[in-house]
C-alpha cells in the first residue's frame, strides 16, 4: 500500500501548480427572466414570432471546458417565454463555421453525449438545490432527458413529454423548445411569481468547448443544482393531477425449429398498457397490466473471461423510470469507485426475465413514488406468471429515505421475493453524506434471509470519495458473507472482504506539452484486494496502474495499463470452455485503450490486452468501427477475439471470436429502422434483431420487430427460433 500513498502524496503536491480549482457556488446567482405571452408559439426551429424579439436574452455564457471561468468563444443566447400551456425556450448557438461545425452521428433518442453538439436545460422547480430535471437536444432536434438527485443518483432513461425543433444555418443553429407545464414539477403556489433553479450548458463538439449560463467546476456536472442560476418571473398554472394513459396492442408470430423435427408455430394477440398518475408535484403512481417489452433493445452477448457474472443493464422502460430511488449499492465500474465489486440489493432484471434474459410474462404491477426536499419513499409490487419450471412469483420492493441538511441522506430498502416454496427477504440501511463541495461518504448494510433454506447472510460497504479539478480519490471497504443471497438483487461475488482504493490525477499544468492537441494527462492507480471471509485467506490481488492516459482536445484518447495479478481459485474455473484447476496463480496483464474522435464520421475504439493468464497466456482484442456519413445513417461493426495459449488443465490453445454489425437508418428523429446482427463462435450462435420504430406523435409508437436466434442446445441439436412482432401504443395525457 505504500506505493498508493506515495502517489497520493505526489499528486497532492502537483495539483497545487494547476490554475483551475473547485470553487464554491456564487452567493449572487445568475438570472434569466421569462416573459409571459398570450399567444402560442409554433415550434419549427425558426424563432420568427414577434414575441421572441421582445424577450430578454441571457447573459454571456462562461466556459467550463477547456478554460474554466473565461468567456465562451462561441456565444449562446437563450430566451424564455410562457403561456398557460407551455414554457418555451428559444436558443441560438452561434458558430463562425455554421453548419460545417455541427457534429452528430445518429438520431438515437438518449444519444451519446460524446458524439453530438448539444444543449442541456436543467430545472430545479422546488429550488431545493438538490434535484434536477434535465432536457437535452442536439442540433437536429434529437432528444435526451433524465432526472438527477443530488447529482449522485440518476434516472437516465426517463422520457419526458416535450417538443423540440431545430434549424441549422451558416451562422450557427437554433433550437425551439416547448415544455408542457404538466411535464414539469414545481410547488403549488396560487397567484404568485415563482423563481426556479435553472441552468443550461452547451457543448460545441468540434472543439469540445463546454459553456454554461451559470458556471460550475469542470469536475462536476450541470446537475449540481447548488451551482445553478435562477429562472425568474414565472407564473405557471397551479399543478393539477396529471394522468398519462398508454395502452398498447400487440400481435406476434413465433416459430421454433429443432434439428430434424417439424417446426412448432404459434401466433398470439396481447392487449395491455400503463397508467401514470402524477397525483401532485411530489407523488407519482404507475400501474401496468400485461406488461410488454417487445421494443426493448436486445442484450449484446459478451464473452466473459473473468470469474464473475456479467452485469447486463436494464433496458425495459417501466423499470428504468424512477430506478434511482431503488438503485442503492456499490458499483463494479472502476470509474464509479467500486472496483470489480457490485453489491446491489435490488436489480430489476430479476423480475420478468430468466437467467438467460428470456422474458417471463408479468401479469400486473404498480409503483408509487414520493419525492420532496425532506424525504423520498416508494414501493413496487409485481406479479409474475407461472411458466414451465418457474412458479408464479410475487415481488415487493419498498424504499424510504430522509434528507438531512443540504445534501445528506439516510434510508432503508426492503425486497421480498415470494414463491410457493417460501420467501427471500433482504433488508438494507444506507446513507450518503456530502461533506463539502469535494468530499462525500456512502455506506450500506444489507441482511438476507431465505426461508426455503433457512440461511441468512450479510453484506456491507463504506466508501469515501473525493473529487476536485485535479484529483479523484476513493477508498471502498466491502464485505459479503458466504450465505448472503439477494434473490431480487445482484452481487458480483460472495464470501469476500474487499479493499478497493484508487486515485486519478488530471494534469493540465503549464508543463503539459502539445496543448494544441493534448487536453490532459491523466495517470491513475486502483489496487484491489479480496480476502475470503470464512478463512481470512487472500484470494485475489490486483494492482492496475495507468502510467499513460492522454485525453486529446478532440475527445480522442489513448491509455496503457499494466495489472500484476494474484488469484487463488477455490474451485475449478472454466472461461469459454477452457478448464483451469484450483490453486494459486500469479500473472501480469497489459492493456491498451484507444479511440479516435467519437464525433467524426469515421471513428474507431480499440481495447487490446495481452500477457500471462493463470498458467498460460491470453490475447484479447475488442475493435469497434463506426461509419456515420450523416446522422440519418450510421453503421458500426464490432469484432472481439480471445486467443488462449497453453491455458488450463490441458494446456489449451484456442481462439474464440465474437462479431456484430449494427445499422441505424433514420428519416428523422421519430422514424427509424435499426438492425443488429451478432455471431458468437463460443456458443456457435447467430442472432439478429430488426426494429422499425415510428413515434407518430410524442411518446406514441408503432413498432415492427423481427428476431432470429440460431444456436446449439445442450444436446448439440441445432435450434432456430424466429419471431415477428407488431405493436402499437398510444399516449394520452389528461
Amino acid at each position: 500500500m505504500r506505493y498508493l500513498f506515495s502517489l497520493l502524496l505526489f499528486t497532492s503536491f502537483a495539483s497545487f501548480a494547476q490554475d483551475a480549482d473547485v470553487f464554491k457556488p456564487d452567493s449572487i446567482r445568475k438570472v434569466l427572466e421569462a416573459s409571459q405571452i398570450k399567444s402560442s408559439i409554433k415550434i419549427d426551429g425558426v424563432l420568427k414570432e414577434e414575441e421572441w424579439k421582445s424577450a430578454l436574452p441571457s447573459p454571456r455564457f462562461i466556459q467550463v471546458e477547456p478554460h474554466q471561468g473565461v468567456l465562451s468563444d462561441f456565444e449562446t443566447t437563450v430566451k424564455v417565454l410562457y403561456n398557460k400551456q407551455f414554457l418555451y425556450f428559444g436558443v441560438f448557438s452561434r458558430d463562425s463555421l455554421g453548419k460545417k461545425a455541427i457534429r452528430a452521428t445518429d438520431f438515437k433518442r438518449d444519444f451519446n453525449f460524446a458524439q453530438h453538439d448539444l444543449l442541456t436545460l436543467s430545472f430545479d422547480g422546488f429550488n431545493d438545490k438538490r434535484n434536477a430535471m434535465a432536457l437535452a437536444t442536439n442540433a437536429y432536434g434529437v432528444q435526451r432527458d433524465l432526472l438527477s438527485f443530488d447529482d449522485y443518483y440518476y434516472d437516465v432513461d426517463w422520457d419526458g413529454l416535450w417538443k423540440v425543433r431545430t434549424t441549422r444555418t451558416d451562422s450557427g443553429w437554433y433550437a425551439e423548445i416547448a415544455i408542457p407545464w404538466q411535464t414539469l414539477r414545481y410547488p403549488k403556489i396560487t397567484d404568485s411569481v415563482q423563481e426556479w433553479g435553472f441552468n443550461i450548458y452547451r457543448n460545441r463538439r468540434l472543439t469540445n468547448e463546454i459553456s454554461a449560463f451559470s458556471p460550475f467546476p469542470r469536475s462536476f456536472s450541470s446537475l449540481r443544482m447548488d451551482y445553478a442560476g435562477i429562472l425568474k418571473n414565472l407564473q405557471p398554472p397551479p399543478p393539477k393531477p396529471n394522468i398519462r394513459v398508454q395502452p398498447y396492442l400487440l400481435t406476434s408470430y413465433e416459430r421454433l425449429k429443432v434439428e430434424g423435427q417439424k417446426p412448432d408455430e404459434s401466433t398470439s394477440f396481447k392487449l395491455g398498457g400503463e397508467v401514470k398518475w402524477a397525483i401532485n408535484p411530489n407523488a407519482v403512481l404507475d400501474l401496468t397490466v400485461n406488461t410488454d417489452f417487445a421494443q426493448a433493445d436486445a442484450d449484446r452477448q459478451v464473452n466473459n473471461v473473468t470469474r464473475f457474472s456479467v452485469f447486463f443493464p436494464e433496458r425495459r422502460q417501466f423499470f428504468l423510470e424512477n430506478a434511482s430511488l431503488f438503485g442503492i449499492g456499490v458499483s463494479r465500474n472502476p470509474d464509479e469507485s467500486g472496483g470489480n465489486m457490485r453489491i446491489q440489493p435490488f436489480f430489476s432484471r430479476r423480475i420478468g426475465l430468466d437467467d438467460d434474459g428470456n422474458q417471463i410474462p408479468i401479469e400486473v404491477g404498480g409503483r408509487f413514488v414520493y419525492r420532496s426536499s425532506k424525504r423520498n419513499y416508494g414501493a413496487m409490487l409485481m406479479r409474475q406468471k407461472e411458466v414451465d419450471a418457474s412458479p408464479a412469483t410475487n415481488f415487493l420492493v419498498a424504499r424510504y429515505s430522509e434528507n438531512l441538511g443540504k445534501q445528506n441522506r439516510i434510508g432503508t430498502l426492503v425486497t421480498v421475493k415470494n414463491q410457493p416454496n417460501g420467501s427471500n427477504v433482504v433488508g438494507s440501511v444506507d446513507g450518503f453524506f456530502r461533506l463539502g463541495e469535494s468530499h462525500s461518504v456512502n455506506t450500506m448494510v444489507s441482511v438476507s434471509n431465505t426461508s426455503a433454506t433457512g440461511k441468512s447472510g450479510v453484506s456491507a460497504y463504506a466508501q469515501y470519495y473525493y473529487i476536485s479539478n485535479q484529483l479523484k480519490i476513493w477508498w471502498t471497504q466491502s464485505i459479503v458473507s458466504k450465505d448472503f443471497d439477494p434473490q431480487l438483487g445482484f452481487v458480483s461475488r460472495t464470501n469476500v472482504i474487499g479493499t478497493t482504493p484508487g486515485i486519478f490525477w488530471w494534469y493540465r499544468g503549464k508543463r503539459l506539452p502539445f496543448k494544441k492537441w493534448l487536453r490532459a494527462y491523466e495517470p491513475s492507480i486502483f489496487p484491489e484486494f479480496y480476502h475470503q471471509v470464512s478463512t481470512g485467506k487472500l484470494v485475489e490481488r490486483t494492482w492496475t496502474v495507468y502510467p499513460v492516459w492522454l485525453n486529446l482536445q478532440s475527445g480522442a484518447y489513448f491509455g496503457y495499463s499494466i495489472t500484476p495479478t494474484y488469484q487463488y481459485l477455490t474451485e475449478n474455473f472454466e472461461p469459454l470452455g477452457v478448464r483451469i484447476l484450483t490453486g494459486g496463480y500469479n500473472y501480469v496483464r497489459n492493456q491498451i485503450y484507444a479511440s479516435t474522435d467519437p464525433s467524426r464520421k469515421l471513428n474507431l475504439q480499440v481495447i487490446y490486452n495481452w500477457g500471462t493468464y493463470f498458467n498460460g497466456k491470453l490475447e484479447s482484442g475488442d475493435w469497434t468501427l463506426q461509419f456515420a456519413p450523416s446522422p440519418h445513417f450510421s453503421l458500426s461493426g464490432r469484432f472481439n477475439r480471445n486467443y488462449f495459449k497453453s491455458v488450463g488443465e490441458s494446456d489449451t490453445t484456442t481462439r474464440i471470436d465474437l462479431y456484430s454489425l449494427e445499422g441505424r437508418f433514420a428519416l428523422n428523429p421519430r422514424l427509424q429502422l435499426i438492425g443488429f446482427y451478432q455471431h458468437n463462435a463460443e456458443s456457435n450462435s447467430q442472432n439478429y434483431n430488426v426494429r422499425l420504430s415510428w413515434e407518430y406523435q410524442p411518446l406514441s409508437y408503432i413498432y415492427v420487430v423481427l428476431n432470429h436466434r440460431d444456436f446449439q442446445d445442450l444436446t448439440l441439436k441445432r435450434n432456430t427460433q424466429d419471431q415477428a412482432i407488431f405493436k402499437i401504443s398510444y399516449l394520452k395525457q389528461f
